[in-house]
């Protein structure tokens, strides 16, 4: 049922009640979280609030916020679409979500460990050997090797949904290299340079000492015997789409940004050239994929990372955040464990709930999902950034006939879950120049050192901009919102 909010700048606002409006309740009555923001947004002229809209993107701009988006043959550089609409939770929701990606981040951990060593988990039957043996990310290189205080995803991104119910589900887990942490601060700066009256009037917690917590999860797993490590970013440059999220971090951590021809191995230590002469290097968060760290171990025809660096993180001479070989738990087939996963290393039941998820290697869920891709999601295990994703109830006959053969040509590959019903968000669509409700999703971002932890208060609220769309991911046009964290 869809009816129409008549207030100014909501003339194109359709209320629907088949989608967890989270302005709105069902009532078409304003959430009490939000009435203070919502009073003032709607007293807006359209060309007031295309003047704050036209500040942010100024601000994006002048910040050099951008993403690359990568086309069949070329690759063109974007300002991130980003929404002055922020997204408000409140601190018993956040109390639930915080402790629910924790628990996650450190089963996975334990589930590496485990994976990499004794297999405990595989002997007892719980989860399958061939599911181990045949991701792509599984690295034999990692077997039986101790990374330092036993940690392997340093940094988790998790990504949820808020269903219809009301309630927050998981979409999936990524730990291999989480992106977005760097455009939670830009939004939440961008905010408060265009509504900073009413950002006063919620008391939200801070977002911008992700920085000093990562550099602190960086020093805390640091080489034994060293006692002032020297910590880097790694990227693959200038070139890759997150480039700006690199530059920004160690920016944040006032550490150096490293390329891989900046460093070099010595005696199985670590270096990176300066101008002032070699200065050895303890921790590196790696933006760079497992396969191409060090043409000496991996990918012969890497040019992106440093020859003899895996031989020096063997012998713990120098930390790598995240772990090499973390990619076998970003696998989606692993995901759909997740629950025995959470319970047979924490004796936990899991505080966030899964997607029902179908795994195409299992012969009666591959035969389910052919007989009702129409009503499902397929999604690639192993792909990031919403590729290779497709929605059944968007496709012709034509195109779930080759989902179809795509699938049965290799079903381990693919997984399925229901078409969620994700919330919607008041979102300024500047075509209609009102706001208008679109789908959001919410990735956390979460941090396991040595006997520390943390969880950004706040994550990145992404936007699917197209009308009706559920992919939000901004590789496929999607956007963002800053999201507020309100304290007690």
């Amino acid at each position: 049922m869809k009816n129409k909010i008549e207030l100014p700048l909501f003339s194109s606002y359709e209320f629907d009640s088949n989608f967890y409006d989270e302005l709105f309740n069902k009532n078409k009555e304003t959430r009490d979280i939000y009435k203070r923001l919502f009073k003032l947004l709607s007293q807006y002229s359209v060309n007031e609030f295309n003047s704050l809209n036209n500040r942010a993107k100024e601000s994006f701009f002048n910040n050099g916020i951008t993403f690359q988006v990568y086309n069949s043959d070329q690759v063109s550089e974007k300002i991130f679409p980003f929404d002055l609409f922020p997204r408000i939770i409140n601190y018993k929701e956040w109390s639930t979500i915080e402790k629910g990606v924790l628990q996650r981040s450190k089963a996975l951990n334990h589930f590496l460990w485990d994976v990499y060593h004794d297999q405990k988990i595989i002997k007892q039957g719980i989860v399958p050997l061939d599911l181990i043996s045949s991701s792509e990310n599984f690295l034999p290189q990692m077997v039986n090797l101790d990374p330092p205080e036993g940690i392997y995803n340093h940094v988790s991104g998790t990504d949820l949904i808020k269903h219809s119910d009301g309630n927050y589900y998981v979409l999936e887990d990524n730990i291999r290299c989480p992106s977005g942490v760097s455009y939670v601060v830009g939004n939440r700066a961008a905010v408060k340079h265009a509504l900073f009256g009413v950002f006063n009037e919620y008391n939200a917690h801070t977002v911008v000492d992700y920085g000093a917590n990562l550099l602190e999860i960086m020093e805390s797993v640091k080489p034994k015997g060293v006692d002032n490590p020297v910590c880097v970013v790694i990227t693959p440059g200038v070139y890759n789409s997150a480039y700006y999220e690199h530059s920004f971090l160690a920016k944040q951590m006032g550490i150096d940004l490293v390329e891989g021809r900046d460093l070099f191995v010595e005696n199985d230590f670590v270096y990176e050239q300066t101008i002032y002469g070699p200065k050895k290097v303890d921790v590196i968060y790696r933006r760079i994929d497992d396969l191409f760290i060090d043409p000496l171990e991996f990918r012969a025809d890497s040019v992106l990372g440093v020859p003899g660096l895996y031989s020096a993180y063997k012998k713990g001479n120098v930390s790598l955040v995240n772990a090499p070989g973390t990619g076998v738990a970003d696998d989606k087939a692993i995901y759909t464990y997740m629950p025995e996963i959470i319970k047979y290393y924490l004796n936990e039941d899991p505080i966030l709930n899964n997607v029902h998820t179908y795994h195409c290697s299992r012969k009666k869920e591959l035969d389910y999902v052919l007989k009702n891709i129409n009503k499902l999601v397929v999604k690639p295990v192993d792909e990031s950034g919403g590729y290779g994703i497709s929605i059944g109830n968007r496709l012709t006959k034509a195109e779930i006939q080759k989902v179809k053969d795509t699938v049965k040509a290799n079903p381990r590959k693919y997984i399925a879950q229901p078409i969620m019903s994700l919330s919607t968000h008041p979102t300024y669509i500047e075509e209609s120049e009102s706001f208008e409700p679109r789908h959001v999703d919410l990735r956390t971002f979460t941090l396991l050192g040595n006997n520390k932890e943390f969880v950004l208060k706040g994550g990145l609220s992404r936007v699917a901009l197209k009308k009706g769309n559920l992919v939000v991911n901004s590789s496929q046009g999607g956007g963002s919102k800053d999201t507020w964290v309100l304290k007690k």
